[in-house]
């Protein structure tokens, strides 16, 4: 095999691949600074900080024979200049120093950084982007101990809003051009452009313009510095303040991987994580927009109707009141809604506690919006497991035709998953004033729960543990970003500890306990309530058991163990959905 000598190392790689030095470099976990480079983009090799020493071993003209030194070993001919690694590609026998082997190359990669600090400005300290900033970074490790440059600098426009979600500060700008590329390239809008020339130069939109397109905010993200940052994230908190959980987004059916960032117990901002068989590096704006519903209007606790009014309950008494009334009545006057936001898990469970009553199986209610989708990671549905719930065996619901069963009092007792029927249009409010309502919810914005006569709040994706499948097959787990009151082992585990938001006691000013919802995962809820009805549902191992148990009894999910699954997911195979193995 073809081989590349770097930095005294030698190391192998595929020929038929046509990899650039420095992605073959970061793969192999071999460091290379660089600002303007990204995997998927054209290279324009803008920043000059990734220059490295290359050579090849001289061979004799006449007969082509490798010339060696007195102890044998290849002469090596390095070219006069060095080379910028993201754009030369891999040579068999090449030999490459880097700023490890290379007092040039070091002494370049300094001069780089000085010229790219010459003009930026001194704000590191009230800079969103400080502590987790490429050029700042980069300037500690490879860049001069101080500044030689002590007149004014060159001034550009501030606090720019780009559009709705971008604000600019263009005198941080390094010209990496890492933005306009994406915006050519990737998401095809255009939006952006670099204006002026040199020193003066900055991207920005064309007069009148707005950069408001669905990706807007991936160049947040592609900066090396502060320049993009988020309109609604600037000067919230600060890297080292908060804690970052991998997950995935439920805004739609792509699941796409990202990290959830929080501080003293809140959801501050979501933002992508790689996976290339999801989303590669990519997130659309409207999955990063959603973390307020983590936090606001979510509800203070379980709460059962008592003489016509909803009213604060233990844990223990809406169990006991939903039991009641499942109890009595008979299965085919009880209407199981299951729940393409809800995980597999949860949907499981649900499905075992209808069996076990005598009930159809459940149901669940599509969320489509027709013409919403891009045809890349924007889909019509906006639920992230409707694949799971047919996979589990749960159909889509025929709407009309429940619609007419409630309004007919054909059902006595409907209980439903994390969704809301009403805000679905399956039925009106006053279509539910017969019907004993079970609801498992998120927020208090659910427009069922004036008919509702147990209201269970449900955990988040953001508080859980479980499974989604996408629209692709792919099932991925979910892990818990943030706390809930009375937190199981299964959810502590999960969480781990030694957080950087550390939650605090009462005294400390920064601390608000009331950031921890009073809610349970269905997976903790649904076996409380079978229980009580006759049902053992104890999975002794929380959700990793119940999803073991899933994989191992339907085709549709074989090889789905939170092991397999990691951090990237596993492809499903397309096995019939709901046949059992």
């Amino acid at each position: 095999m073809p081989t590349v000598e770097i930095d005294g190392q030698v190391y192998t790689y595929d020929d038929d691949r046509h990899d650039k030095l420095l992605q073959f470099c970061l793969d192999h976990d071999i460091e290379l600074p660089h600002f303007c480079y990204h995997p998927s983009m054209s290279i324009p090799a803008n920043c000059r900080q990734c220059l490295v020493q290359v050579g090849t071993p001289e061979r004799d003209r006449a007969t082509g024979e490798l010339v060696t030194d007195e102890e044998g070993n290849p002469n090596i001919q390095f070219m006069p200049g060095m080379q910028t690694s993201c754009t030369i590609g891999l040579q068999d026998g090449m030999v490459v120093k880097t700023h490890r082997t290379s007092d040039a190359v070091r002494e370049a990669q300094k001069d780089t950084l000085e010229f790219l600090l010459i003009n930026h400005p001194l704000d590191c300290p009230i800079c969103d982007q400080a502590g987790h900033c490429p050029l700042q970074i980069q300037a500690y490790k490879y860049g001069p101990e101080g500044s030689r440059f002590e007149f004014r600098k060159v001034h550009k426009p501030k606090r720019v809003k780009l559009g709705p979600r971008v604000t600019l500060d263009a005198e941080r700008c390094i010209n990496c051009t890492r933005c306009t590329r994406f915006t050519d390239e990737i998401s095809e809008s255009g939006q952006l452009t670099i204006n002026n020339r040199g020193v003066r130069n900055y991207p920005i939109t064309a007069p009148g313009e707005d950069f408001d397109e669905a990706y807007s905010m991936n160049t947040i993200d592609l900066c090396p510095v502060g320049a993009l940052t988020a309109s609604d994230f600037r000067f919230k908190a600060r890297i080292w303040e908060m804690s970052s959980s991998p997950s995935i987004v439920t805004t739609n059916a792509t699941g796409a991987n990202c990290e959830y960032w929080v501080r003293d117990n809140k959801v501050l901002r979501i933002t992508p994580r790689q996976n290339m068989e999801v989303n590669e590096y990519w997130l659309p704006d409207e999955d990063r927009l959603v973390y307020d519903r983590f936090n606001d209007d979510r509800p203070e606790g379980p709460q059962v109707r008592s003489n016509g009014q909803l009213v604060n309950a233990n844990w223990t008494q809406a169990y006991a009141k939903a039991a009641a009334l499942l109890g009595p009545v008979d299965g085919d006057r009880i209407q199981f809604v299951g729940s393409a936001y809800a995980t597999v898990e949860d949907n499981y469970l649900l499905t075992q506690l209808a069996e076990h009553l005598g009930a159809d199986t459940p149901v669940y209610m599509p969320h489509i919006e027709p013409g919403a989708g891009d045809d890349w990671l924007i889909t019509d549905d906006k639920t992230p497991n409707a694949q799971g719930c047919e996979r589990l065996g749960i159909r889509e619901a025929d709407m009309q035709m429940l619609r007419t069963r409630i309004q007919n009092g054909e059902i006595d007792v409907l209980y439903v998953l994390e969704d809301d029927p009403v805000a679905s249009e399956l039925c009106a409010l006053a279509d539910l004033e017969d019907v004993d309502v079970i609801l498992h919810y998120y927020n208090t914005t659910n427009e069922t729960l004036p008919a509702v006569d147990v209201a269970l709040p449900a955990a988040m994706v953001v508080e859980t543990v479980g499974t989604y499948v996408n629209q692709d097959g792919r099932a991925q787990r979910v892990r818990p970003a943030k706390a809930i009151q009375g937190v199981n082992r299964t959810l502590m585990m999960e969480m781990g500890t030694s957080r950087e938001d550390e939650h605090g006691t009462p005294f400390d000013r920064w601390h608000n306990e009331s950031h921890r919802i009073n809610c349970k995962p269905s997976w903790e809820i649904l076996p409380q309530i079978a229980d009580r009805v006759g049902l053992d549902l104890d999975y002794a191992k929380g959700p990793q058991a119940i999803m073991n148990e899933v994989q191992s009894a339907l085709d549709a999910f074989e090889g789905a163990t939170y092991d397999a699954m990691g951090l990237q997911g596993v492809a499903l195979e397309d096995a019939e959905a709901g046949e059992p193995a």
